[in-house]
């Protein structure tokens, strides 16, 4: 899982919170906190993951001698960064360091890129990066060797431009979750913070589990009856 969800979980957290301080019913903040709440296991859950080298392992049948049989396994997991020449992607691999030259290459095109590490502790690594999310310079790209790491720098085409996700599918992805919590401009003029809140709660009944949809129904029904009474006091 890379940095970049970490980081958008946070920033869901964070702006639901802003809501949740907004909200003046009660039903709507227990269903406002209920959210962040499992945002915020999800986010830790994430952040331990990603403390290990996530991969997976998959070992073919062979009738090659134990001693001599290599696992090929594939690598999920990477770090990334960019300045304004290179996009800077992390991988760490103990002990990769002391392998030749020979043994850690990568295979990029404008849009992809493959790394390849062969025959560390009897394993072979792959880590593979499709639809890269802006073309690079293939004759520019270079990686190295560091301790513990192997770092890959690819050349972006357009120095000027800040990526904000590695991938197209990353960007696609958060753009669809974060279009949940989208405001426009012309609502937040019109309308006041508890408007908002309703129909962030519409989003969320909408996206929900049954349990979310229940306690949704419950606090509209709740509402509305409260409402009515209201009026028949007056």
């Amino acid at each position: 899982m890379s940095d970049t969800k970490i980081n958008e979980l946070k920033s869901d957290i964070e702006e639901l919170q802003a809501l949740l301080k907004q909200a003046k019913r009660k039903k709507v903040q227990d269903l406002l906190s209920l959210e962040i709440r499992k945002l915020e296991t999800e986010w830790i859950d994430l952040k331990e993951k990603s403390k290990e080298t996530p991969m997976e392992v998959s070992v073919a049948a062979s009738s090659v001698p134990a001693q001599n049989k290599r696992y090929q396994i594939k690598l999920n997991g990477y770090g990334w960064d960019q300045s304004d020449k290179y996009i800077k992607v992390f991988v760490t691999l103990k002990n990769v360091h002391t392998l030749p030259k020979e043994q850690v290459y990568c295979k990029i095109t404008e849009k992809s890129m493959e790394l390849f590490v062969e025959n560390l502790d009897d394993k072979d690594y792959t880590l593979v990066i499709n639809k890269l999310l802006y073309p690079v310079i293939v004759g520019e790209c270079h990686w190295k060797q560091k301790t513990d790491m192997v770092v890959i720098f690819l050349a972006k085409s357009d120095k000027s431009m800040k990526w904000s996700h590695m991938t197209e599918i990353e960007k696609k992805f958060d753009d669809k979750r974060n279009s949940r919590f989208k405001t426009n401009p012309e609502d937040m003029d019109n309308k006041d913070p508890q408007a908002s809140i309703m129909s962030l709660m519409k989003n969320m009944y909408e996206t929900g589990d049954d349990e979310m949809k229940r306690m949704i129904s419950k606090a509209w029904y709740e509402g509305q009856h409260k409402n009515k009474t209201d009026t028949l006091d007056l």
